[in-house]
């Protein structure tokens, strides 16, 4: 177990770092002022804490499990004793260190669970606390996985805010990243990228190219079982979009299938309100609201974007519906609060489109035209894009 004879403010900070916490939240765990802790971050070495402190600190160190006390003992290692160039933890080296490799690796983890909830903020801080720290140049290969990481879900922000130039700011992320985790030879990074990619052209209402990147990541092999039935879940939401419902619910009832064979219930519950929004638009209400009854009976609707998804898709089928047109504007009014305050600026869009055409005056659901054509043969009727037969 590490021990410390003497405590100047780098033991402490490497303390601190150890136990994870905050300046604030180390200040609290030890007793003393968080002007104290910041003064032992500012001078390091050239300051030490006062002796009933150093027993404080002792104490903190000797009731710490043993994962402490070796990352307590890596940072120290790592840094030695610094002289007058103690400014820093870092002080022989603008790479970086491997405790703060797992501290960045930590962030990202919360980075991730701050997407799920929408917190953009917190997740654009941890972001740019890591890719404005250090350059490409600097990195090894564990660094250089973590960059990348860091610029995917960077791209993810984008995205899900969705506003128009953060969608090229997603595109441009998910470019750069699918480059680097090309260069690291990690093709299930680089595919899951390329799906990514698919859903920036979709929602930029490049249907056509995004359906056919949909249906070619469907079977490739990079992918896990999930993400490909997750494209092709997807084939299905594009070509609904371009009037090919019937054919989208066949490609959405085998993504379903898919998802219940692999046992993942928020995907299986997402397929079903894209099957509802299908046969809407097939005319078939019956259909879609019982598929919509399901997504709701099974779906986890905890954060903002799905409890506004859900809501809008049930508003959009009610809308198609004169005896129901009023509640489904009422539910768009609850979505469209719900995406302001959580600054999903894709769903605004989506909600507003909405509701130009449920205010206007009503006309039955009917096939659009895309860009696509019928394909016919003796078994059954799909589209084809750009005069290629689908498989």
């Amino acid at each position: 177990m590490a021990t410390v004879h003497h405590w100047t403010g780098l033991e402490a900070k490497a303390l601190r770092l150890a136990l994870r916490l905050s300046v604030r939240a180390f200040a609290e765990h030890l007793g003393v002022g968080v002007r104290t802790v910041s003064k032992w971050e500012k001078l390091r070495a050239s300051t030490e804490p006062r002796p009933d402190t150093q027993a404080i600190l002792d104490t903190a160190l000797a009731r710490a499990d043993v994962a402490v006390h070796l990352r307590f003992e890596t940072f120290l290692s790592e840094v030695g004793r610094p002289g007058e160039e103690a400014a820093g933890l870092r002080v022989t080296s603008v790479a970086p260190l491997s405790w703060e490799y797992e501290s960045w690796a930590d962030d990202l983890d919360r980075v991730v669970v701050a997407l799920s909830q929408q917190d953009f903020p917190f997740a654009d801080n941890l972001l740019h606390r890591w890719l404005s720290r250090f350059k490409m140049p600097q990195l090894d290969e564990k660094g250089r996985y973590l960059f990348a990481r860091s610029t995917a879900l960077l791209g993810d922000l984008k995205r899900y805010q969705g506003t128009l130039v953060g969608l090229l700011s997603a595109q441009h992320c998910y470019i750069g990243a699918r480059a680097v985790f090309t260069q690291l030879d990690i093709p299930r990074r680089a595919a899951q990228l390329d799906l990514s990619l698919a859903i920036v052209m979709e929602m930029s209402g490049k249907l056509e190219t995004a359906a056919r990147a949909y249906e070619a990541l469907a079977v490739d092999s990079r992918l896990s079982a999930c993400d490909r039935a997750r494209a092709r879940l997807w084939v299905g939401t594009a070509l609904s979009k371009e009037g090919w419902h019937d054919y989208a619910t066949r490609a959405m009832t085998a993504a379903t299938h898919a998802f219940e064979d692999l046992a993942e219930p928020d995907d299986w519950s997402v397929a079903h309100q894209k099957l509802a929004l299908a046969r809407r638009g097939a005319g078939d209400l019956t259909t879609a609201l019982r598929y919509l009854d399901v997504a709701f009976t099974t779906g986890n609707a905890r954060s903002p974007m799905q409890r506004v998804q859900l809501t809008t898709a049930q508003a959009h089928i009610l809308c198609t519906d004169p005896a129901t047109r009023d509640d489904g504007l009422r539910l768009l009014d609850e979505a469209a609060q719900i995406a302001a305050r959580s600054d999903l600026g894709h769903q605004l869009r989506s909600i507003e489109a909405i509701r130009r055409t449920c205010e206007g005056a009503f006309k039955p659901p009917h096939h659009r035209p895309g860009s696509c054509e019928w394909q016919t043969d003796d078994r059954r009727e799909s589209p084809r894009i750009s005069g290629k037969p689908r498989s």
